[in-house]
């Protein structure tokens, strides 16, 4: 390694507007980019006591501010098979490749598990992290194995799925080490002979739309795409970052109350005998004192996504905490309104 380079990438205030998919417009104090463990460790101990941001595809995070620090940006790329048995395939992702990509590529070659989670915005890096998910599959269940860089002790460590302690939209990385460890490639165990998940949102009625006959991980995906690209925006056209607020989960007793008095409200039974409900639906259902509900509503730039409450966006120079000031008065409206506090799946910097 270019000693002398790696000083100069990380020197000086560099603009991470194009580096989160809001398009705030921010910078770091310091920056530079990653490929390998070896060039982590080294560019990671070149600031010491320096506040440190790892950013993969910038897809689930919101800035505040300027971030006065060293941001170190995941490249490290690469996808290979590793190995298979008679009923799945291994296949390994280097943490810097993008999700959607990455998911395709596994379609294409007809290795199952990944056709729901299709469009997710973001990098392989953070799928573990966030337990992303969507109609019905979580990563939970393609996981296999990951190695990351330890920060704290400097060496590479590897976790398995019970390691990684998968919770909804959580992980052991969030909850018990944030900020210590830099996820560096991502082992999915795959199916040959696909199990198909359509029953959980209007996946089924998409497929009959399209005239999907023979169904296939395939179709699934494209499926998936579609209902996307109809209700999300892209962050290419307008700054987002998808879902900015979790589903709540309540108990099977407060759905009940909630159902009496608000006949139309969305939740979805889990296997623990909690509900999770559609927070979009919650949103949608309450608003600002000068408007009926949240979807489509904006202050300035920031705003609610007209087709999707669930999503915040910037319609072009929105600051984030004008942003976050919008998220507040969303979760107060809805706790005051259903008695439901939401939590913000996006990381706040």
């Amino acid at each position: 390694m270019n000693y002398f380079a790696v000083i100069m990438t990380i020197h000086g205030n560099i603009s991470l507007q194009t580096l989160n998919t809001f398009g705030i417009d921010v910078s770091a104090r310091w920056y530079g980019r990653f490929a390998d463990a070896g060039e982590l460790e080294e560019l990671s101990g070149m600031k010491p006591g320096a506040r440190m941001l790892v950013l993969g595809g910038g897809s689930n995070i919101l800035f505040t501010g300027n971030f006065d620090g060293l941001v170190l940006k995941n490249d490290v790329k690469g996808i290979t098979q590793l190995h298979e048995d008679e009923e799945f395939v291994y296949v390994r992702a280097g943490a810097g490749e993008n999700w959607h990509r990455f998911v395709m590529y596994c379609i294409e070659r007809n290795w199952a598990g990944l056709e729901n989670l299709a469009l997710i915005p973001g990098n392989v890096g953070a799928s573990p992290i966030q337990n992303i998910g969507a109609y019905g599959v979580e990563i939970d269940d393609v996981f296999w194995d990951l190695e990351a860089w330890d920060l704290a002790d400097k060496k590479l460590v590897t976790f398995t799925r019970g390691d990684c302690e998968f919770g909804y939209r959580e992980s052991v990385f969030k909850k018990r080490y944030p900020n210590r460890f830099v996820i560096l490639n991502v082992t999915y165990q795959l199916r040959k002979h696909p199990r198909f998940h359509t029953g959980y949102g209007a996946i089924e009625d998409e497929l009959q739309r399209m005239g999907v006959q023979e169904l296939s991980i395939k179709a699934i995906a494209e499926a998936v795409i579609r209902i996307r690209s109809a209700k999300l925006p892209d962050p290419a056209q307008i700054g987002n970052a998808g879902s900015f607020f979790k589903n709540p989960l309540v108990t099977a007793e407060k759905f009940q109350q909630l159902r009496r008095e608000f006949a139309g409200i969305v939740g979805y039974e889990n296997n623990e005998g909690m509900v999770k409900l559609a927070a979009g639906w919650l949103i949608e259902h309450c608003g600002p004192s000068d408007a009926v509900s949240w979807k489509g509503y904006r202050k300035g730039d920031a705003g609610c996504h007209e087709k999707q409450a669930l999503v915040l966006v910037n319609h072009g120079k929105a600051s984030g905490a004008a942003i976050f000031e919008l998220s507040s008065s969303i979760l107060k409206s809805v706790e005051d309104k259903f008695g439901v506090v939401l939590e913000r799946e996006v990381n706040i910097i």
